[in-house]
């Protein structure tokens, strides 16, 4: 009897059954199609020497006139510049205490490592960060060297905050460190996680600091509760939770029984403690940063509330930087100052005018005005309006940067949405801007003149799930929404899914902020990274190949990624603190040495007939390339499964490996696999497991026979 050829559609299908999908692919995990083939898609290697802190959630490339190759990274606790895979953190400064204005004070106990500051007007939140200059020695081996450092903060009231040092003091000293101190405090640092829900009855209290707070819940306690039993609650908070214990916030990193969880210290946290009984604990919904809502462990609410995650816009002006701290201030980073020095605020640059100063993401349009979505309007400077849009002038350059006030010699421009409650997103095409809002999607077009932007509503009843979750790719736009996949191509459209539901049903709603899209346009694909719905981090992504216009999907955490253009491969952020290039080799570069990617891939059912005869399968002749493999003998695992009934266990599994045996022009390997295997239906899986493999499927034959009905 003649082989069978294994001719299989591309792309992942699971909205069908397994049995229904024959002549499909089911499942895979890092393995991309092209020219409708599955391939193993490329590994990754170290971009930076170095880990950035906290979770880098946006990137921007840009090339300075001298031809210098910058990458700006936005984490939730810091913004960077890197050049060269260094890095330099140019977060901006919130604050300075200067020298001598006000009393900064160190404390420090023999033995301990924590060193308690007084700074009456520090304003800071747990988990900012402070550097200070000008301090003299404390406790001994505390010396001024160690002290004139940048630290993050960590408990603290309204007029002290405490650091922790490297090393123990070897010795106790108190309201010492000099008389000329300057602190300078970084802008404040936000959420990694989301934190959200409902609370447990009737009773809330508000507060704008940790000092506050305490004072409000203390006050709401009777006179005999000194502390809340945790053993006498139920439903402990769960992992990524917020907590205050004592005047400390914490984040739950997980939890043994009723009455003990492990937190670490701050929003982020570094230092893992254990608390257990009759330790005051009170549950956080709120983001501390700012006026919240707060519920006492054990006490009751009715209030939902709800925090976002920080993340940054960016976009260069020139060979310059601006960016903007979402729902947050507007920053300037001059190149001429060079890479040491620190953004500062845009209102602060020398002629600013009716310069806003809170958005939701700023653009520099390709007419050269810088864009601001969801700020502040000029009459009411300060009150952030979510869907006011405001343009600079572009008269001249110094225009763009500093003349925000709409007068007919000027071409500032203020816009409103009319649908929806706040501005998500605003992506630029070659030809336009699409501005996304909760509910509606807009264009905003240049048409010149001294109101140069129109805007026009394209849809509504439209969904985003995060800032971050649009990729522009030339004049269309993909996204991912909160039940479905967007396309504006001209129009607003849902796309078809072949993988909707394996997504939308195994996805983290209450983490959805965390969405990131990127571009991988050697391969024609959009990516979107996103957690899965039991894991509160990114670990899964979905591929749509807009050139094949098919979907497959894998497992990966990645947090921010940037297309290849500025530099040579694409950039991804790694959980782990460091950027990596992709597609770069076959194997992970995460680890030291590299160690393999598992790349595997398996077919839907295929049976004999319409499933009433049994199969006999007896050979696998294989077709696989193995081209720019690094490994001197590449190979991949051939398996073949039968079953006999759709819903049922596959009932025998046989593998064979093929290999390249010689090194010629033309490739050689594995002539056959010999099978013996019987069933109703059959499905075929692909697999590889070593180092420096690259591989590339091709048309699989197998000798396929009948063997009757019984």
């Amino acid at each position: 009897m003649p082989l069978t050829k294994l001719q299989f559609k591309p792309g992942i299908d699971r909205e069908a059954t397994a049995y229904s999908n024959e002549g499909g692919w089911r499942e895979c995990d890092k393995v991309r199609f092209r020219f409708g083939f599955p391939e193993k898609i490329g590994g990754w290697t170290k971009y930076t020497s170095s880990t950035y802190q906290g979770t880098a959630r946006d990137l921007h490339p840009w090339v300075a006139l001298d031809g210098s190759k910058y990458l700006g990274v936005g984490t939730h606790l810091k913004y960077y510049i890197v050049e060269g895979g260094s890095l330099f953190d140019i977060t901006p400064i919130r604050a300075t205490q200067v020298a001598g204005s006000s009393a900064v004070l160190f404390a420090a106990t023999n033995g301990s490592t924590t060193v308690t500051v007084t700074d009456t007007g520090h304003a800071a939140g747990t988990g900012d960060f402070v550097t200070f200059s000008g301090a003299t020695s404390l406790g001994g081996t505390v010396t001024a060297t160690v002290l004139n450092a940048e630290y993050q903060i960590t408990r603290l009231t309204s007029t002290t905050y405490t650091i922790t040092l490297a090393a123990a003091a070897n010795g106790s000293d108190t309201g010492n460190g000099g008389a000329n101190v300057q602190a300078q405090y970084q802008t404040s640092v936000g959420l990694d996680t989301q934190v959200g829900g409902t609370g447990w009855g009737a009773g809330a209290w508000s507060g704008t600091t940790e000092t506050a707070l305490e004072t409000q819940l203390n006050e709401a306690l009777d006179d005999n509760e000194t502390a809340v039993d945790v053993d006498d609650e139920t439903g402990i908070t769960t992992t990524g939770d917020i907590i205050l214990v004592d005047s400390e916030l914490m984040t739950v990193t997980s939890t043994t029984d009723d009455n003990t969880l492990t937190v670490a210290r701050g929003a982020s946290g570094t230092t893992a403690a254990t608390h257990s009984d009759n330790t005051r604990v009170f549950l956080v919904k709120g983001n501390t940063s700012s006026d919240a809502d707060y519920v006492g462990w054990g006490q009751a609410s009715a209030l939902t509330t709800e925090t976002t995650l920080r993340t940054w816009s960016h976009d260069n002006f020139g060979e310059d930087l601006l960016i903007n701290v979402r729902d947050g201030g507007i920053f300037y980073w001059d190149r001429s100052d060079g890479l040491n020095t620190r953004a500062t605020a845009l209102n602060a640059e020398g002629g600013a005018t009716a310069t806003p100063t809170i958005a939701k993401q700023i653009m520099v349009s390709d007419q050269g005005h810088i864009i601001a979505f969801g700020c502040d309007t000029e009459a009411d400077p300060g009150t952030q309006d979510p869907l006011i849009i405001r343009t600079s002038s572009n008269t001249s350059v110094a225009a763009s940067l500093t003349k925000w006030q709409v007068e007919d010699t000027e071409t500032a421009q203020e816009l409103r949405l009319a649908s929806g409650s706040t501005i998500v997103a605003a992506i630029k095409t070659k030809t336009l801007i699409l501005v996304i809002s909760d509910n509606a999607a807009y264009s905003m077009t240049y048409q010149g003149g001294t109101s140069p932007y129109l805007l026009q509503s394209l849809s509504e009843s439209i969904s985003i799930t995060s800032p971050k979750a649009a990729i522009a790719v030339g004049d269309a736009v993909f996204w991912m929404g909160r039940d479905s996949f967007y396309l504006f191509d001209g129009n607003v459209r849902q796309m078809p899914c072949t993988l909707h539901d394996y997504v939308f049903t195994d996805f983290n709603d209450e983490q959805n902020e965390k969405i990131a899209a990127g571009h991988n346009s050697s391969f024609g694909e959009v990516w979107w990274f996103y957690p899965s719905k039991n894991s509160t981090t990114i670990d899964r992504y979905i591929i749509y190949n807009y050139q094949q216009q098919i979907w497959y999907y894998g497992t990966l955490s990645r947090t921010a990624w940037v297309d290849r253009g500025v530099h040579r491969n694409p950039i991804a952020a790694h959980t782990d603190g460091y950027l990596y290039y992709h597609e770069d080799g076959f194997d992970d570069g995460s680890t030291t040495p590299a160690s393999a990617i598992t790349a595997n891939i398996e077919s839907s059912q295929i049976d004999m007939g319409d499933g009433e005869q049994f199969t006999l399968v007896r050979r696998l002749i294989p077709d696989i390339t193995f081209r720019d493999s690094e490994n001197t003998a590449p190979s991949v695992n051939f398996t073949v499964k039968v079953r006999n009934f759709p819903g049922a266990n596959f009932l025998e599994t046989v593998s064979g490996s093929t290999a390249q045996s010689a090194t010629t022009p033309v490739e050689q390997y594995t002539n056959q696999t010999h099978l013996r295997l019987r069933g109703r239906s059959f499905a075929l899986r692909v697999e590889s497991t070593d180092k420096g493999v690259g591989w590339r499927l091709g048309a699989t034959r197998l000798d396929i026979r009948p063997d009757g009905r019984r």
